[in-house]
């Protein structure tokens, strides 16, 4: 009877599910069918033997990186980043989302969301170039500008305590306008009736987005703090690459540099995995936990 129902279902969503065709794919193909590969982080793995026939080894991968004494340098460096972005970037796309809704003039509001929104559209490695240009010791402008001022030169790039908030600025510089597509979105769906009776009520504007917008957008701002959460374990490969030095390696080495060094420069496809799963494992239980949270505190979740 349960699959008489489903195939009903089917049927009668058919155009929907055709429509959801190629993301299921997608999923299937890029998403799940890699996941068999999870199983090399038990093997010493070798690409001439292949999958099947590399020699198992059951967790030696993983007791080696947890007992590495490097683990609790790349644990902070990445938790540290991440953080940081939590706290200062995960809000501002919210704030810059609220004050173009609260423009009035349609030509001056695409005009700025234009501005915003081009730093997404370059790589890492004009963004880092940039900065190389700006905060160089020896040509950079900024320092340049110190120099004038018979100021001192500061070295931005290579000390170790300007590094996570360099990271920080490159993000938010580069993504923080495109980020307020989503709450523009969700904004737009805010019933106009509700800012009307507000109005009635005698709110003024302030009072309008702390008592309307903002609880009308929470769903949206819950879910998208949730995945973010869920990417705790994940730093930028690229732009950690480029912006890492000699001078800084004690704070910049992360997870995913890491594997890199030890994967693809080494060949040590096994240990790399491990590492992976490790950052894989603990997504899902942050994002678990965070969804678990949320749906103490009354909203939706996630799932």
């Amino acid at each position: 009877m349960r699959k008489q129902s489903i195939w009903n279902g089917i049927k009668r969503d058919k155009f929907l599910y055709l429509l959801a065709l190629p993301g299921i794919v997608f999923f299937i193909l890029f998403k799940y069918v890699p996941m068999w590969g999870i199983i090399i982080s038990f093997q010493n793995y070798s690409p001439y033997q292949g999958m099947w026939r590399s020699p198992w080894v059951g967790f030696d991968h993983y007791v080696r990186f947890f007992s590495n004494p490097g683990f609790m340098m790349l644990f902070r460096n990445t938790m540290a980043i991440n953080l940081l972005s939590l706290l200062l970037f995960f809000p501002l796309p919210i704030l810059i989302s609220v004050m173009l809704a609260e423009v009035r003039s349609i030509a001056y509001k695409r005009v700025i969301q234009t501005i915003v929104y081009l730093p997404h559209f370059l790589s890492w490695v004009i963004i880092v170039g940039i900065t190389f240009l700006l905060l160089s010791t020896g040509e950079g402008v900024v320092n340049q500008l110190l120099v004038a001022a018979g100021l001192n030169k500061i070295e931005f790039l290579t000390t170790p305590n300007y590094f996570w908030g360099l990271l920080t600025a490159q993000s938010i510089w580069k993504d923080a306008g495109w980020g307020t597509i989503i709450f523009l979105a969700a904004m737009a769906g805010i019933d106009p009736q509700l800012y009307e009776a507000a109005k009635i009520d005698g709110a003024g504007r302030l009072r309008q987005i702390w008592h309307v917008t903002l609880p009308g957008i929470r769903p949206v701002i819950i879910i998208l703090l949730i995945l973010r959460i869920g990417h705790m374990m994940d730093v930028g490969f690229e732009q950690v690459f480029l912006m890492m030095n000699g001078a800084v390696s004690e704070v910049a080495d992360v997870f995913d540099t890491y594997v890199y060094r030890l994967g693809v420069k080494q060949g040590q496809f096994s240990f790399s995995t491990a590492v992976g799963v490790f950052k894989s494992v603990i997504g899902l239980l942050l994002v678990i936990g965070a969804n678990r949270l949320a749906k103490k505190f009354g909203e939706e979740g996630v799932y």
